[in-house]
């Protein structure tokens, strides 16, 4: 077999021309089989395969750098790296990471997991190469999809200055270039691409540019282009920002591409290469539903579906449900998400109310904005954004929304540990960030029942209000517990005495292990559903202070800026006497692996936290 060639780094060149395309297929069956077992993100890295080959080709690495957005999409790379072997532990604790990572290879220049971030590394990769005087090639990588965000047009703006050679390669896998301009656009390509139209444009540019008020002249041939090739020319957009255009080109033509990228390479500014591939390419389930395998669970390939389906409802369809019933009830209810209609569960609330849905694409500081500016015009915004996504907002949420005081409501999934995708999409910052902001008030449900409860009354609160959830199966306990939701208040589900657990969200069923082990062990033990972690309840910290030896505040969160700061800050204005135990994420990044097993890794399951308030009580 071909894959047994690929050792290391650069082998891909040792194979002859007429093989690449069953190399193709090798590595599309290979990914195919492993990801079937380990789960992990298929679509983006079946339809990048050809495109990652024609980059190996075309450079040198480690000594050139390739720089990937978002990182999804990097499997192959990985497996021309050297990293075959990785795969049988891809996401796992302990094993190979889903997104490229500078401490696994040489080859990973940068790190990455969130959008819109390739051109701006590159950029820098370029500045620090020309000033350390150095002759290597930069590509940065990016999708259709992260054009969508902001940061790529400023990272753009700024690259338009260059006057070094930069490689910006645009994997399109969803935009068509219309055939009846087609023919005209890709003679048009060709002549602009050919070496004499190169040679000619360059030197007279730069004889331009030498003679006095020269950067004049070149700026108005620049500015001149006929209303003819504005409408013809893909690519125009770029070409007026001052970033060269190349394309669009087969992502599935190895030898076209190794063209194009030669003739980049030439050109003394930022190029933008825009390269077409199909998502999923290769397997018919993937071709056929790309949202199921942007990020797929263990599957059977014969099939396509879940190797274990999901039979429970997790939280996310909670939220999916209620929103749909609160978009009955009240037609001032909106949804906004960004690029996430899926995966935030708002498929349904598009279905049924599309002119009340927006997805603005990966644009987590516009959506806010945008939900501010609903919110300001008399409607009822929800912005459902993934935990470590929202992050990127945050300035926004400050300054647009709960400076103006203004009744958006953060529907934030994904929060706390979410497992396999690792440091840069846990959501165990929220509490930390969100309640650093004046005016924002913060739950979190014990429960499938009360997310709903919380839901309804965030839609009815008059000012900024934010709700997190966890990923996964939404937890079926404590229903006999249902107190109404009141803004600040916890709600008490057992009082004992001892001890007494105050708990955030999902802590809550852990607290109830915990609880039941401690009891096993001899202890009362009291426990708090906290509901709110902005504003906290101060009467039920005076209680817990009043009654028990011992506080433990316990939440999926990272422990500086968190609950547990807040209510020791409390308990410290209430009580000396009383012992005060904080459970929380360390302060520090959580790699991928299995939840269960990463609670366990950093000390936030039952039966560590349960060891913790033993050696507490027993000192």
């Amino acid at each position: 077999m071909l894959l047994d060639k690929i050792k290391g780094v650069n082998d891909i060149k040792n194979i002859d021309p007429s093989d690449y395309q069953e190399l193709a297929q090798e590595i599309r069956e290979f990914l195919i089989e492993k990801i079937s077992h380990t789960g992990g993100h298929l679509g983006s890295n079946l339809g990048a395969v050809e495109l990652t080959m024609a980059l190996h080709l075309f450079l040198n690495l480690p000594e050139d750098k390739l720089v990937w957005d978002v990182g999804h999409q990097s499997y192959t790379h990985k497996f021309l790296t050297g990293r075959k072997d990785g795969f049988e532990n891809l996401r796992k604790f302990g094993g190979m990471s889903g997104f490229p990572k500078r401490k696994e290879s040489d080859c990973d220049c940068f790190d990455t997991g969130h959008s819109s971030t390739s051109i701006s590394a590159g950029l820098g990769l370029v500045k620090a190469r020309d000033i350390q005087g150095r002759s290597n090639t930069i590509v940065s990588v990016i999708g259709d999809g992260s054009l969508t965000g902001g940061m790529a047009y400023e990272a753009l703006n700024n690259a338009a200055k260059l006057e070094t050679n930069f490689i910006i390669v645009l994997n399109d896998n969803n935009m068509s270039i219309s055939e009846n301009v087609g023919g005209v656009s890709k003679y048009l390509n060709n002549l602009r691409s050919a070496n004499a139209y190169l040679d000619i444009k360059e030197g007279v540019y730069k004889t331009l540019k030498d003679i006095p008020k020269g950067d004049k002249v070149v700026e108005g041939i620049r500015k001149a282009k006929s209303s003819f090739k504005q409408l013809v020319v893909p690519g125009m957009f770029f070409e007026d920002m001052g970033v060269t255009y190349l394309g669009p080109v087969d992502g599935h033509d190895i030898q076209a591409m190794l063209r194009a990228f030669q003739e980049a390479r030439r050109i003394r500014n930022a190029v933008i290469v825009h390269v077409i591939t199909q998502k999923g390419k290769g397997f018919a389930p993937a071709e056929r539903h790309p949202a199921r395998f942007h990020g797929a669970e263990p599957f059977d390939i014969e099939t396509g579906l879940p190797s274990k389906p999901r039979t429970t409802a997790n939280y996310t369809d909670i939220f999916s449900t209620v929103m749909t019933k609160l978009g009955a009830r009240d037609k001032n209810v909106v949804a906004i998400t960004a690029a996430m209609p899926d995966g935030t569960g708002l498929k349904r609330f598009r279905n049924m109310y599309p002119d009340r849905f927006f997805d603005v694409g990966i644009a987590e500081e516009h959506a806010v904005t945008f939900a501010a500016g609903l919110a300001a015009g008399g409607l009822r915004p929800v912005v459902a954004i993934y935990s470590s996504f929202l992050q990127r907002a945050y300035d926004q949420i400050l300054h647009d929304v709960c400076i103006q005081n203004l009744p958006v409501v953060f529907a934030i999934d994904r929060a706390g540990l979410v497992g396999s995708d690792g440091e840069t999409h846990q959501g165990i910052f929220d509490l930390s960030y969100l309640s650093s902001i004046p005016g924002m008030h913060i739950m979190a449900p014990k429960n499938k029942w009360e997310l709903s409860d919380m839901l309804k009354f965030a839609v009815a609160f008059d000012a900024p209000i934010a709700i997190r959830y966890p990923r996964g199966e939404a937890y079926a306990g404590l229903k006999e517990y249902r107190a109404p939701v009141e803004l600040g208040k916890s709600e008490l589900i057992y009082a004992e005495g001892d001890i007494c657990l105050m708990a955030v969200g999902s802590m809550v069923k852990t607290a109830e292990t915990v609880k039941e082990m401690l009891n096993d062990a001899g202890y009362k033990c009291s426990l708090i559903n906290a509901r709110f972690v902005k504003p906290i309840d101060l009467e039920a910290v005076k209680w817990a202070v009043e009654n028990h030896n011992l506080v433990v505040t316990m939440e999926e969160n990272v422990a500086s800026g968190g609950y547990g700061e807040k209510v020791r800050e409390a308990v410290d204005g209430l009580s000396n006497k009383v012992r005060f135990l904080t459970i929380a994420i360390p302060d520090e990044y959580v790699e991928h692996g299995n939840v269960d097993l990463l609670k366990k890794e950093i000390g936030i399951d039952a039966e560590t936290i349960t060891d913790r308030i033993k050696r507490e009580m027993e000192s």
